[in-house]
């Protein structure tokens, strides 16, 4: 497993250098060139954001969507990267760490979304199982959290799929659109990935590259 990165500390100035990778993904940093990528998905699959507060569907909004990811990095609040499919030699998405609290050793994991020929493809697992080899191998967390609105059944299943355990629900936390949503949090543990849930999200992965 191939990682590219120095110290990062998520409260600094990073370089666009940082990325994941593995035999099936590799997590780049999303860059400002990248536009036109992004946009293929809002022309092919407008509907893939359901559950997002301020979906970017259309190009105003993806393009308002990137601009600020790359702002937010520059500010040391997040670091967005874009999905890479080796298996289909093809960009899939998007995904990226923010609210690392350095004081509580914690972030969130999120901003998530692949395009619908990638989903349930074993795709989401890799990435996750980077991100979280990284989050408490290298930068050394205690606690990785993960957000979705209460009604994404789908999402929900697959955070669970990977190991996390639900907390709990915060009501209508989030403004969207029209209205507000209801969000479910979820978690995993430092001792729990050392304990079981690394090697178990690994036999996953495993099995569905042998299936």
């Amino acid at each position: 497993m191939l990682i590219n990165a120095d110290i990062w500390v998520m409260k600094k100035m990073f370089s666009s250098e940082t990325s994941l990778e593995n035999e099936r993904v590799r997590l780049k940093p999303l860059l400002d060139l990248d536009i036109d990528i992004l946009l293929s998905f809002v022309k092919s699959e407008p509907n893939l954001w359901q559950y997002s507060t301020i979906p970017p569907n259309t190009p105003e909004r993806m393009e308002s969507y990137l601009s600020k990811a790359i702002s937010d990095r520059s500010r040391g609040d997040s670091y967005p990267f874009l999905v890479y499919d080796k298996l289909k030699d093809s960009y899939a998405g998007c995904t990226r760490f923010y609210d690392y609290q350095d004081n509580h050793d914690t972030c969130q994991l999120g901003y998530t979304w692949i395009g619908k020929q990638y989903q349930g493809t074993g795709l989401n697992k890799n990435c996750k199982y980077l991100m979280l080899e990284f989050a408490f191998e290298r930068m050394k967390l205690e606690r990785v959290e993960f957000r979705a609105d209460a009604n994404n059944a789908k999402s929900i299943a697959a955070m669970k799929s990977i190991g996390c355990t639900a907390e709990g629900i915060l009501r209508q936390n989030y403004k969207k659109l029209e209205g507000r949503r209801d969000s479910i949090i979820l978690s995993i543990l430092a001792d729990e990935w050392h304990d079981s849930i690394k090697e178990n999200l690994r036999n996953k992965i495993n099995s569905e590259r042998i299936g």
